[in-house]
């Protein structure tokens, strides 16, 4: 299979540099039209896939608003991806999941293997408990060509108190974010050599300001598709995705959820918002 990484750098060429959220929250449900039941998310999921496949480089099913509907909104989510499977778009299954040994196997079989009914093309993991406890999910993307976000500087207020602390270690102090970066360039090794774009990404919010240049990190050198979330709604401009990612700005992904689903429940608006959006990432991106 080919790489993840080849597969999405494709995508984003082909449909801009956007990856479309599906977030069935239940302020967005009662937004829609529609009742916070799990019709109601099954008709909100089905809209977006219409919408969105084969019009933006991936779509992103946020894992924990089909959940909250037990096993009937899992099946949706199961339903969800199996649709942008067959329309050939690609989907990144927002579930930041992350543990040790075979636990972590266990998410890995769940989310990655090519048996599984929830399996999505990528997926995103918390590497809190170390970066090497994600092995199990690293080496079984690898295999199966798919790709993993890993969790490296988020715009939450809270994230900073632990990823930009830092510990001494042999060449001096390193950051928790820093160590995230290393371990994701060292698993993209490989694809840095070919030339292609590795399947390892990670998770950097594109309103964090200076912190990547305060804390040395090179993401750049991460051969990294970067998902960037905080584009659209929350506001961040072309100066912010400069100030943040810098010579890495050709890898950046826009995650957009509120700005794109703000156009629902309208099929036809939300192909258009998402179009618009998409292009203008292009250019902020260009710029």
């Amino acid at each position: 299979m080919t790489p993840f990484g080849a597969r999405l750098s494709e995508a984003m060429d082909t449909h801009g540099p956007l990856c479309a959220g599906i977030d069935p929250h239940a302020g967005l449900l009662q937004a829609w039209g529609l009742a916070d039941d799990v019709d109601g998310l099954a008709t909100f999921a089905s809209r977006c896939v219409e919408a969105f496949a084969g019009t933006v480089a991936c779509v992103k099913p946020q894992s924990a608003f089909f959940e909250r509907f037990g096993s009937a909104g899992v099946a949706v989510l199961e339903k969800t991806l199996a649709d942008l499977r067959e329309a050939g778009t690609l989907a990144i299954l927002d579930v930041k999941r992350g543990d040790i040994g075979s636990t972590m196997g266990g998410y890995a079989q769940a989310y990655l293997g090519e048996s599984s009914p929830l399996r999505a093309d990528a997926i995103t993991v918390s590497p809190y408990l170390g970066y090497g406890s994600l092995r199990p999910a690293l080496d079984l993307a690898a295999e199966q060509g798919r790709g993993v976000f890993v969790l490296a500087l988020t715009s939450n207020p809270e994230g900073a108190s632990v990823q930009h602390a830092s510990r001494a270690g042999e060449g001096g102090k390193e950051s928790v974010a820093g160590s995230v970066v290393a371990g994701v360039t060292a698993d993209n090794v490989a694809a840095a050599a070919e030339g292609r774009l590795g399947s390892v990404g990670m998770v950097v919010g594109a309103t964090i300001g200076s912190a990547v240049s305060d804390l040395g990190l090179d993401l750049a050198a991460a051969n990294a598709p970067l998902l960037a979330p905080g584009v659209g709604a929350q506001g961040a401009t072309a100066e912010d995705l400069r100030a943040v990612f810098g010579a890495a700005l050709p890898a950046v992904l826009a995650s957009s959820s509120r700005d794109v689903l703000s156009a629902g429940p309208d099929v036809a608006a939300l192909r258009e918002r998402a179009r618009t959006v998409a292009d203008g990432v292009r250019a902020m991106v260009a710029s």
